[in-house]
């Protein structure tokens, strides 16, 4: 939906609620004029239904307001005599239309000075659930969200296994996109497997807008700080689902909304207006080698040949702290380990049963067809790749039929363009065209692991749009048996090696618990 249609949908939704409630209004002492005007009405209805006037700000939120509505059709009723459970099921389950009996049939009364307070424990306890889901909800779409570092594609700096909380607000909190969706679940709900959000369930192999009547257009609160280069960030895969991450189809869309997108968390080595080229496997900005932070740790692939038959791979690789696996080829004579970083492979080569160890590194100008632009003209694989030029919002580039592939899905998917091309002219919304300016900025993800991450190098430029925040905290690390209590409490950022504030936190969380156990027997005594 586009925001003139939301703005009549809203229009609608105030006149529905007028015509439901302006006798209640009168009842209560108002004018009925006063049921239809948008935000104004809300406000009077709080102070009817003797409720904060900020619970109105809720009533906007997407996501909280499918929360607040079902409180606020049950405190209406309330507030008219209505407290029964037969009442609050009828307030519910007629999504609101209840009202309509009590505005035009039902003999109600107003009660000015109703008690707040649940009249039986059941409804106490859920009246504290109910708002701390709100609370949750709030923090968790718009201001901290846990996160799972679910591969090693950024191991040393982030480990399988990490917690992570990512900040929303660094870069400024993007209100969710799909407005009819279950609190604080992505786009599964967990047990049951089905979709957490309201949609309709047409896919197509072709450029189509996504069948959602309730979507949001794209809208983001502002942050205090960019998005800079070496930042890890926490953003919506763009080209595809990822449900199988062994069946990536970079060019094919599933068109789920944006925010409903598989999370992901890759390092950002290039920003928007950057010139990027990968050569020999390191990444190089603007024809300068990106030094990245002292905590990350880049890792390649190596062959391994034996010296004797007391090789022992898996020893090995937990000796000298190799990340991924590996595997046995040309009948166990040599050895393909995929992740070694530089401290270990220091190590790991003058280990006397190693021969030799020979880089992975894949030749330059040799095509690999799953590589960005997925186009025969472009001879790029993991190793040597581009030079590219990362859009930059507002810059302006000339575009032809050689350099159409590298930004035909900026132009189509991402900025909702009709692109054809007729010859040797490229024609954008039924105009020829020789450049185009980009819309919004976009980022160059990728992991430190290079040679086992699957990143911008398979499915292009991130656009901000997808950008979904900033990890800052590691708040649990668990290694799949143990916990790793160094990483507890640890930051995500900094230099040097991370320090845990786990014993800090626990010193002032029995210091607050002490207070509060003070304060209370003090007040008790007083």
């Amino acid at each position: 939906m586009t925001l003139t249609q939301w703005f009549i949908f809203i229009l609608i939704i105030q006149v529905i609620h007028g015509l439901g409630t302006w006798k209640l209004y009168i009842k209560a002492g108002r004018q009925a004029w006063e049921a239809f005007v948008p935000i104004y009405n809300g406000i009077v209805l709080m102070k009817i239904i003797n409720r904060p006037v900020w619970w109105v700000i809720l009533l906007f939120l997407p996501i909280v307001n499918l929360i607040m509505f079902p409180v606020i059709w049950v405190e209406t009723a309330r507030s008219f005599g209505k407290n029964q459970t037969v009442d609050t099921f009828l307030a519910v389950i007629s999504l609101g239309f209840y009202n309509y009996y009590l505005n035009y049939v039902a003999d109600v009364n107003y009660i000015e000075n109703r008690s707040l307070t649940p009249k039986t424990g059941s409804g106490d306890w859920i009246s504290s659930i109910l708002f701390a889901i709100v609370a949750a909800t709030i923090v968790h779409t718009y201001i901290i969200q846990p996160f799972t570092i679910p591969s090693s594609s950024l191991e040393k700096s982030l480990l399988v296994g990490d917690f992570l909380f990512v900040s929303k607000f660094h870069y400024g909190a993007r209100v969710p996109m799909t407005t009819v969706a279950a609190p604080m679940v992505h786009d599964t709900i967990p047990v049951i497997g089905s979709k957490s959000y309201l949609f309709d369930d047409h896919y197509e192999d072709r450029k189509t807008s996504f069948k959602n009547k309730f979507q949001l257009p794209y809208l983001r609160f502002p942050g205090f700080e960019d998005i800079e280069r070496n930042d890890i960030v926490v953003f919506n895969q763009p080209a595809d689902t990822l449900l199988d991450m062994n069946k990536f189809k970079p060019d094919r869309n599933y068109y789920k909304p944006i925010d409903k997108k598989t999370n992901l968390v890759k390092r950002c080595v290039g920003v928007a207006g950057d010139t990027l080229e990968v050569r020999n496997g390191f990444v190089y900005i603007n024809g300068k080698k990106n030094e990245l932070p002292d905590r990350a740790h880049l890792q390649f692939s190596y062959f391994v040949q034996p010296k004797t038959n007391q090789f022992n791979p898996a020893y090995l690789k937990e000796r000298y702290d190799i990340t991924d696996g590996f595997g046995i080829i040309n009948n166990e004579n040599t050895y393909y380990f995929s992740a070694i970083s530089d401290e270990a492979l220091a190590k790991f080569k003058n280990n006397p049963n190693v021969a030799s160890i020979t880089p992975n590194i894949q030749e330059k100008g040799l095509r690999d067809p799953n590589i960005f632009p997925h186009d025969p003209a472009y001879n790029w694989n993991v190793d040597f790749f581009g030079p590219l030029y990362i859009p930059e919002q507002g810059k302006s580039i000339a575009i032809t039929v050689e350099n159409l592939p590298l930004y035909k899905r900026v132009i189509t998917e991402y900025e909702g363009n009709d692109l054809k091309v007729q010859g040797n002219q490229i024609l954008i919304n039924g105009e020829v065209a020789t450049n185009y300016t980009f819309k919004q900025n976009y980022y160059w993800m990728m992991g430190d692991n290079r040679h086992n991450s699957i990143d911008a190098r398979a499915w292009g430029f991130v656009p901000f749009d997808h950008v979904v925040g900033k990890p800052v905290f590691i708040w649990m690390s668990w290694d799949g048996s143990k916990p790793r209590w160094e990483r507890f409490f640890t930051t995500v950022c900094g230099e040097g090696k991370a320090t845990s504030y786990l014993i800090p936190f626990l010193i002032l969380l029995l210091g607050w618990f002490g207070f509060s156990k003070w304060r209370n027997h003090k007040k008790l005594n007083s």
